[in-house]
């Protein structure tokens, strides 16, 4: 092995008995191993024949090839491959371990002159170097320098990182505001789209929908397809009637309920003059049906009558109702007297009503209010109710027959089923609205209620009852004789005049009376008395019963013809 002696610069010795020799660096050879060199000492002085002591080192005055006796060292052989050195010569340094003898001082000269410094660059055969030696052979663009780093060169890096950081920040923010918009664009153009599809496939987008072709238009504005049954409400505890139209609109595809007043004016099959509550009570189904078609000039299809306990169990079927209520309604199970209790059903926005709930709330009155207020709530549940109610006509059916009821021979449980389910589609939809008929105090309908419920909603005509044939004359029975009533209706309907029935007074009265409400019929109230038998002066204007154009008060001076 080949120690590197870096900067060596001390006493070496080839034996124990030279320890004085000194040596140095002088480079390094081709292999990288290092070259040193004795340092030159003062020869030893021998006295030598005939020669002085200024004759230097190697003097031979007699020139007979004979040299002076030398110290003897060792020869530093780095590979260990020289000889040994001859006693009395000097040693010499050779990298290829060749060992000279006194001869050998000049070539250590000639090579210390060629060895070269190792900072400066020296000949070398690099690939055959490597190949002589196993190593692998490396090119100057395999390395790369390292730079000494710099004060500032930190600041600048978290500047420029910073900087690019910023910017690509920036660069994102604006890709995502387009993206956006883009976004925007196309959520906005999906709605147009949508909304343009929606109003061309209802037929309400002008220029494109049937009401402008020119089939749409003579079916919208010309004959229409209504299909209409008439629901009647008992209230089998508290007493009274609810009466409602269920109309179908398959041209406009529009459901509606009708709320008809009990006091709207109709007509029997005796042709006397009634109210659409004494019809309902007294008629029966058929005879309602008919005198609402000869008032309204709509078609009825059918009668379906609806007790309370079948409300409460068709809401129980469906999984109750949500409905908007107006009022608290008391639990009518509470009995009077006791300490107040909490209402059944609570006012305020999408109350769920169970089915005695429903059944309460749509035949709650409140003292003091109008029978329209009870109507409108009897109006809300059935829509609230048709909105549950399943828009199949098979499971509409199944519901109407787990009602278990006896209907009206007109309206058998597979119709009654179908039609549901038409209008429950309708109300689902949001295509079902509730209207109210106007009924003027006398029962029969404005001309407010011709425009807006009936043309419109029915596609009738009204017919108030006996107002062009005959006058209507409303009777009270105030003589304490029942049987008079009787004669009365009898005189009066040969006499060409419509009877209505207005009851049984509260007291006897001595006098009758014969009353007027609008100016243009005190001539036909003096007419009535004269039928009746009654003198002139029993005439007075004042308020009519509802329904007659002429009202009578039967006292004890009527005698009926006796």
């Amino acid at each position: 092995m080949n120690d590197r002696y870096d900067g060596y610069s001390g006493s070496y010795s080839g034996d124990a008995s030279n320890t004085s020799d000194q040596y140095e660096l002088v480079g390094y050879d081709e292999y990288g191993q290092p070259v040193y060199r004795q340092v030159p000492q003062q020869p030893a002085q021998y006295e030598y024949p005939q020669a002085t002591q200024n004759q230097g080192y190697g003097y031979d005055p007699y020139a007979t090839g004979q040299q002076p006796p030398v110290p003897s060292y060792d020869t530093y052989d780095p590979y260990g491959a020289g000889a040994p050195a001859q006693q009395g010569s000097p040693p010499s340094y050779d990298p290829y371990g060749a060992v000279a003898g006194t001869g050998q001082q000049q070539r250590v000269e000639e090579q210390t002159a060629t060895a070269h410094i190792p900072a400066q660059a020296g000949p070398r055969n690099e690939p055959a170097a490597r190949e002589r030696d196993g190593a692998p052979e490396y090119r100057t663009e395999q390395f790369s320098f390292v730079e000494e780093p710099d004060e500032n060169s930190e600041d600048v890096i978290d500047w420029l990182k910073f900087t690019e950081s910023r910017t690509e920040r920036r660069e994102e923010a604006r890709r995502r505001g387009r993206s956006r918009v883009v976004a925007l664009v196309v959520v906005l153009v999906l709605c147009v789209t949508g909304g343009v599809g929606y109003l061309w496939y209802a037929g309400k987008l002008p220029g494109f929908g049937p009401a402008d072709s020119g089939k749409g238009a003579a079916d919208t504005a010309g004959p229409q397809n209504r299909d209409v049954i008439v629901v009647h409400l008992h209230n089998t505890k508290g007493g009274g009637t609810s009466t409602a139209l269920l109309v179908n609109n398959t041209t406009t595809k529009q459901g509606t309920t009708v709320l008809l007043p009990n006091s709207l004016a109709l007509t029997d099959d005796e042709g006397s003059a009634t109210t659409l509550g004494k019809s309902v009570d007294g008629d029966g189904s058929s005879g309602t049906r008919d005198a609402i078609d000869t008032v309204l000039g709509t078609d009825v299809e059918g009668t379906w009558r609806l007790d309370t306990p079948y409300l409460n169990n068709l809401v129980e079927l469906v999984g109750n109702i949500d409905i908007d209520t107006n009022a608290d309604v008391p639990d009518p199970a509470a009995k009077s007297g006791k300490k107040a209790t909490a209402p059944l059903v609570k006012k305020g926005k999408q109350q769920t009503l169970s089915g005695p709930m429903a059944v309460a709330y749509a035949t709650y009155r409140a003292p003091g209010e109008s029978a329209t207020a009870q109507l409108m709530r009897f109006g809300q549940v059935m829509q609230g109710v048709l909105r549950k109610l399943s828009s199949d006509p098979h499971a509409a059916t199944v519901t109407v027959q787990s009602l278990a009821q006896i209907l009206d021979p007109s309206l058998g449980e597979k119709d009654l089923g179908a039609f549901l389910a038409k209008l429950a589609d309708r109300a689902k939809g949001g295509d079902y609205k509730t209207a109210l008929l106007p009924v003027q105090q006398d029962g029969t309908l404005s001309e407010q209620a011709t425009d807006s419920v009936v043309k419109d909603v029915l596609g009738g005509t009204v017919k108030n009852p006996g107002k062009d044939a005959s006058v209507r004359v409303g009777i009270k029975n105030a003589t304490g004789v029942k049987a008079r009533t009787e004669k009365a209706r009898v005189t009066l309907v040969n006499g060409g005049y419509t009877f209505v029935d207005a009851g049984t007074g509260a007291a006897a009265q001595a006098a009758s009376q014969v009353t007027y409400q609008d100016a243009d019929r005190k001539q036909d109230a003096v007419e009535v008395a004269k039928t009746l038998g009654l003198p002139a002066t029993a005439v007075r204007k004042g308020k009519t019963v509802a329904n007659a154009d002429v009202s009578v008060v039967l006292g004890q001076n009527y005698t009926g013809g006796q």
